[in-house]
C-alpha cells in the first residue's frame, strides 16, 4: 500500500547559476535573484511543459500581475505562487523532472533531475 506522504515531491528553488560566456565567469545568485521558475513535473526530454509557475521577481510581482491582466487575484493563491518552494506534485511517470529558472536579467537555466 502506497504512503501518500512519500508518493509526492516538492522542488525549493535556492539560487541560479549563470555562466557569463563573454567572462568565462559563473554568476551565482541566492532566491534573490530568481524573478520566476517552473518546473515541468513529468519531463519527457523532448519539450517542456510548465506544469507549474512561480514568480518571485524583485518590485512587486503581485502588482505587476494583477496589471498584466487586468484582473483581481486571490492573495492565498498568489502565496503559493509567489515562493521559491513548490506545491507538492506526484512523482513523475517518466522518471524526471525539469526546473527552469529565469533571472532579473532573462538569463533562462534549466536543469533535468531524475527521480526514482
Amino acid at each position: 500500500m502506497s504512503n501518500p506522504i512519500f508518493d509526492h515531491l516538492q522542488v525549493r528553488g535556492n539560487g541560479v547559476d549563470v555562466f557569463r560566456s563573454n567572462t568565462g565567469e559563473v554568476r551565482s545568485d541566492g532566491a534573490e535573484g530568481i524573478a520566476c521558475w517552473f518546473i515541468d513535473t513529468d519531463y519527457n526530454i523532448e519539450s517542456f511543459f510548465v506544469r507549474h509557475a512561480y514568480f518571485l521577481g524583485a518590485n512587486d510581482p503581485y502588482k505587476a500581475l494583477k496589471t498584466t491582466l487586468k484582473a483581481e487575484i486571490n492573495e492565498d493563491a498568489w502565496s503559493t505562487l509567489n515562493n521559491n518552494m513548490s506545491r507538492p506534485f506526484a512523482k513523475p511517470d517518466t522518471g524526471r523532472i525539469a526546473v527552469k529558472v529565469i533571472n532579473h536579467l532573462g538569463d533562462e537555466v534549466m536543469k533535468v533531475y531524475r527521480v526514482e
